[in-house]
C-alpha cells in the first residue's frame, strides 16, 4: 500500500511489535499488554486554557486509567515513555472529512473502479492518522468498508463516524448526473455518484425515508442531506434552497427512530432555517448565514460545523471564471462574518476541513487547524478540535460506533493521544508539520508512532 512504509517505521520505532495492530486483530487484543505510563510531560487535557505540569498519565488497555501526580517513583510492570517535557494532548478530530474523496480528483472518482477508490482511501486514512487525526466524521462517501478494515486492524487509520451517501434532491448539491440523463424515468440506471455510494438522489418524503433507512442499514452513525446550493455541484446556485420542511422531517424521523440525527450542507439563511424547522441538529458550513440565522441556531441549540474556507492556498481548485469558482469566491467571502456570528451568539461550533479532490490539499489538515487562530486563541482552537468535536460525535447516541469518552485526557477516556514536541498552545503551527513535531501517536491504546522510545520497568 502506498505510504505503508511510514506505518512500518513507526511501529519499529515504538520498540515493540505488539504496539502495531495486526490484520484481523480484535478490539480487545491489546488488553494483555503492560500498561503504558507517560511521564515528564506537560498536559493539555482537551479543555484547559493552559498546560498542566507535574502529572503522569497511565494507559491500561485502550483507556486512560489514571491522571495522577508524577512523584518520580519507579512504575513496576509498565512501559514508561519519557516525554522529555513535551506536550501530551488528545488526538485530533476532524468533524467534516471525506476520506473516500480527499485524495482523488473529481475526474478520477467519476471513472475509477470502486476497488481503486477504496485503496486510495485506505492509503489516505493512514496518512491522516500519521498527521495526528485519530477520529473523523465522514460527511459523505462509501466509507463503511474502510471503517471496518480500520476497526479490525487490517489497515491503520482514524476512527470513522460514517454518514454514507449524501441524500440530495434532483438538481441539488449531490446531483452530478449529465443533462442527457434527464428526464429520469422508472428503471433508469443509477448515476455514477449513486453507484459509488457517494450520493443518493431522492425527491419527496417516501423516497427520502427509503434512502435514509438504507444508509442507516449500511451503518451510518448520522445522516447528511443537501439543504442548499453548493460550490462543486453544477446545477444549483448558492442561493437556492433544497428540500422542504416536510422532506427534512422525513429524514429526521428516520434518524430519530434510530437514536441519531441529521446534518445538512447549507450556506444561506433560508436553507438553514428550513432545515432547522424540519428538525435538523447540525448545519455544515453556514458561511453566508446572517444575524437572524445565527440567533435561530442559538435559540434552538443547533450545532454549526464550520470550516476555515478562505480564498487561499487551501481552496479547492476551480478554473478561473467558471461557475464553481465564482460560487467559491462568494462563499469564502462570508467566512469571517460566519465565525464572528458564531462567537457573538455562542453557537455550538465544530471544526472540520471538508478537503476534497486533491491529495496535496489533504496534507494540509493540520495547517487548516492552525489557520483557526485568525478567529480564536490557540487554546480554544485545540479545544474545538478535541473535546468540542467529541461532543458532536456523541450526538449519534446509540449509533455512536465507539462508545466512550473522546477528546479529553482524563480517567476512563479512550486512549487517543499525541505527544507534540513543544507547546502547541504557544505555537499551534507545530501541528502543521506533524512529521517533524508529533513524537507519539496513540489511538485506542495502540502506538502507531513513537520517536521517544520505551523503557520497561
Amino acid at each position: 500500500m502506498p505510504g505503508s512504509s511510514s506505518f512500518a517505521s513507526a511501529a519499529a520505532a515504538s520498540g515493540t511489535s505488539a504496539s502495531a495492530p495486526q490484520p484481523g486483530a480484535s478490539a480487545s487484543s491489546h488488553q494483555q499488554q503492560p500498561p503504558v505510563a507517560f511521564t515528564n510531560i506537560r498536559l493539555f487535557d482537551g479543555k484547559s486554557k493552559t498546560l498542566k505540569s507535574g502529572l503522569r498519565v497511565i494507559v491500561t488497555g485502550n483507556k486512560i486509567s489514571a491522571v495522577e501526580p508524577d512523584d518520580g517513583q519507579k512504575l513496576d510492570g509498565m512501559q514508561v515513555m519519557d516525554g522529555s517535557g513535551h506536550t501530551l494532548m488528545p488526538g485530533l478530530i476532524d468533524a467534516h472529512a471525506h476520506i473516500m474523496m480527499a485524495s482523488l480528483s473529481m475526474q478520477q472518482l467519476m471513472v475509477a473502479d470502486i476497488g481503486f477508490v477504496n485503496l486510495a482511501a485506505a492509503s489516505e486514512a493512514e496518512r491522516m492518522l500519521m498527521r495526528g487525526f485519530t477520529s473523523i466524521r465522514d460527511m459523505a462517501g462509501p466509507s463503511f468498508s474502510l471503517k471496518k478494515a480500520i476497526d479490525i486492524g487490517m489497515v491503520p487509520g482514524p476512527r470513522i463516524w460514517p454518514s454514507g451517501a449524501m441524500i440530495s434532491q434532483t438538481s441539488g448539491h449531490g446531483d452530478f448526473r449529465m443533462p442527457y440523463e434527464i428526464p429520469s424515468h422508472a428503471g433508469q440506471p443509477l448515476s455514477r455518484g449513486e453507484v459509488l455510494g457517494a450520493g443518493a438522489i431522492a425527491d419527496g418524503t417516501s423516497e427520502i425515508l427509503k434512502r435514509a433507512r438504507e444508509q442507516l442499514m449500511l451503518g451510518a452513525s448520522q445522516l447528511k442531506l443537501a439543504a442548499g446550493g453548493g460550490v462543486a455541484s453544477s446545477y444549483d446556485p448558492l442561493d437556492v434552497s433544497q428540500y422542504t420542511e416536510a422532506e427534512f422531517r422525513a429524514a429526521v424521523d428516520a434518524a430519530e427512530n434510530w437514536g441519531t440525527y441529521v446534518a445538512v450542507h447549507a450556506y444561506m439563511p433560508r436553507a438553514i432555517a428550513t432545515a432547522v424547522r424540519g428538525g435538523v441538529r447540525c448545519i455544515e458550513h453556514g458561511q453566508l448565514m446572517d444575524e437572524n440565522t445565527a440567533k435561530l441556531l442559538a435559540d434552538e441549540g443547533i450545532w454549526i460545523s464550520l470550516q476555515p474556507f478562505l480564498d487561499d492556498e487551501d481552496a479547492i481548485f476551480f478554473p478561473a471564471g467558471s461557475p464553481s469558482r465564482l460560487k467559491q469566491i462568494e462563499m469564502s467571502n462570508g467566512t469571517d462574518t460566519a465565525y464572528a456570528l458564531a462567537k457573538k451568539h455562542g453557537l455550538k461550533t465544530a471544526w472540520g476541513t471538508d478537503t476534497l479532490f486533491d491529495a496535496k490539499l489533504a496534507t494540509r489538515q493540520g495547517a487548516q487547524l492552525a489557520k483557526m487562530t485568525r478567529w480564536y486563541e490557540a487554546a480554544d482552537v485545540l479545544t474545538m478540535a478535541t473535546s468540542t468535536n467529541a461532543e458532536l460525535l456523541a450526538l449519534a447516541g446509540p449509533r455512536n460506533p465507539y462508545p466512550g469518552k473522546l477528546g479529553v485526557i482524563e480517567p476512563g477516556a479512550l486512549a487517543d493521544m499525541l505527544v507534540v514536541r513543544g507547546d502547541p498552545l504557544a505555537n499551534i503551527q507545530l501541528l502543521a508539520d506533524p512529521g517533524s513535531h508529533l513524537a507519539v501517536i496513540m489511538k485506542d491504546g495502540r502506538i502507531f508512532k513513537n520517536t521517544l522510545g520505551v523503557a520497561f520497568n
